[in-house]
């Protein structure tokens, strides 16, 4: 399938059970294992697992394939793995925690500057 298409319909699905502050990372640059990150945010274990549940209804009804998933037990958490895309949906502690957007958007070069210049203040 299409990454476009993929991320489309990801990002749809997403929305339709009120997913928030959703953000696509192109990663095309930092590594070959995936195309795009998905990061969204569920208010709570219930909306997390069922925003991860829609992801895949909606990739499968349109013929794309889940890898795997992981984290549905315990819903704070949730990837599922589309191959070319992977999404990441989260609680709002355990996603601020962890910070991927930030981690994902920086080429290597780019963070080991950070790190230089925080080490230097």
């Amino acid at each position: 399938m299409d990454i476009r298409k993929l991320q489309k319909i990801v990002v749809s699905a997403l929305e339709d059970i009120k997913g928030k502050e959703i953000e696509v990372i192109n990663t095309t640059k930092l590594t070959s294992m995936f195309d795009r990150l998905v990061i969204a945010t569920g208010d709570s274990n219930r909306q997390v697992k069922a925003l991860a549940r829609n992801v895949q209804d909606k990739v499968r009804e349109a013929g794309g394939e889940i890898i795997s998933t992981e984290g549905e037990d315990t819903g704070e958490w949730v990837l599922v793995d589309l191959g070319d895309l992977v999404v990441h949906v989260m609680q709002p502690t355990v996603r601020q925690y962890y910070n991927l957007e930030e981690l994902w958007q920086a080429t290597p070069a780019q963070r080991r500057k950070l790190t230089e210049q925080a080490a230097e203040e």
